[in-house]
């Protein structure tokens, strides 16, 4: 198998995680070279920005503030775990991506998509991923589960229903964008069966 950079987006409480936890073992059992990784994260730096942007008591934070942030994680990210997993073969898994700030950003915050995508290419450089998975949960849904599982809050967890119903629009509005690139899989449903579809769309690429 070659390498291949996959991304997996969704609403906050989509199951996204736990998906990726799963394709992962899965993966892994066909003798793959498979790395899983996160964003905000994933190494050193960048997971000292993410507890900067994700800490409930930095409610301040401006909007533009944000958006740099993870630009900034992500480019570190980029360079020192997912560039080098790549170049080596290996298939990368990564929790977030340049979707997540274009959807919570840019339409979230309100920013615009083309502010948050010139940022963040400066930050990429171009190395969009090769395919991403959006686990699609109306946010109401996703948000009870956040707060019924106990979940870690998070400050994005904090914000209106309204700031999320205008994220889920983003990743919509993403979706048909970028059709041949971002693939639809039902997320309210058993992780089984999420698993299943997400596994059945790697197949297909490869």
């Amino acid at each position: 198998m070659k390498a291949m950079f996959i991304t997996f987006e969704g609403p906050e409480g989509s199951g996204k995680s736990t998906v990726l936890s799963a394709v992962q073992k899965k993966l892994k059992d066909k003798s793959i070279d498979v790395m899983a990784t996160r964003e905000p994260g994933g190494i050193r730096i960048s997971e000292q920005i993410r507890n900067v942007i994700l800490d409930v008591h930095n409610t301040e934070m401006d909007a533009r503030t944000e958006a740099l942030l993870y630009a900034a994680s992500r480019r570190q990210h980029l360079m020192e775990k997912i560039w080098p997993a790549l170049e080596q073969g290996k298939v990368v898994l990564c929790d977030r991506f340049i979707d997540s700030s274009l959807a919570y950003q840019g339409y979230g915050r309100k920013l615009g998509t083309d502010k948050i995508m010139e940022i963040n290419e400066f930050a990429i450089e171009s190395r969009m991923p090769d395919l991403t998975i959006f686990i699609d949960l109306p946010p109401s849904v996703g948000l009870d589960r956040v707060f019924d599982n106990h979940r870690n809050v998070d400050r994005l967890d904090l914000e209106s229903l309204d700031f999320h119903e205008r994220v889920y629009v983003g990743y919509k509005e993403l979706i048909k964008k970028y059709p041949d690139r971002i693939k639809v899989v039902d997320g309210n449903r058993s992780i089984d069966d999420v698993v299943d579809d997400v596994l059945s769309l790697i197949d297909t690429l490869f």
